[in-house]
């Protein structure tokens, strides 16, 4: 059972989790152990709100496949445990990125007194970098 918030729940058997052998450096032991975890979540497929889903296939991330599919590869630790809590960590993160909605931009204009502010600073600067000049006689 996966938590994402209060009341959204994923169940076990709409995360798909197989172990596979870790890539890189590792000696002997990564050549006979599979201590990576390779995780796969149908979006489409998911008991996710319609929101959520509509969200997750409109972000653009490279571990969502176009068939809408994220796919995780966690091999960081060196224990199967530990990669698949991080795989499923990651997968929580990345469903809670879309809960949150952005607020509209609106332009907004200086204010009158910044705008004079800033005029004055720069004629001052002006002034300044003008009487740096040679002196004359």
């Amino acid at each position: 059972m996966l938590e994402i918030s209060q009341n959204i729940v994923i169940t076990d058997n709409e995360i798909e989790l197989s172990a596979i052998r870790a890539q890189g450096a590792g000696g002997q032991n990564v050549n006979k152990v599979s201590s990576a975890i390779h995780l796969r979540f149908d979006i489409k497929a998911s008991s996710l709100p319609e929101f959520y889903k509509q969200r997750l296939l409109s972000l653009r991330d490279k571990r969502i496949s176009k068939e809408g599919i994220i796919v995780i590869k966690a091999q960081k630790y060196r224990t199967q445990e530990k990669n698949r809590d991080d795989a499923l960590e990651r997968l929580r993160e990345i469903i809670k990125t879309v809960t949150v909605v952005q607020k509209i931009r609106r332009t907004t204009r200086p204010t009158k007194g910044s705008q004079k502010r800033r005029l004055d600073s720069k004629s001052k600067r002006s002034q300044v970098k003008a009487l740096r000049g040679r002196v004359s006689e």
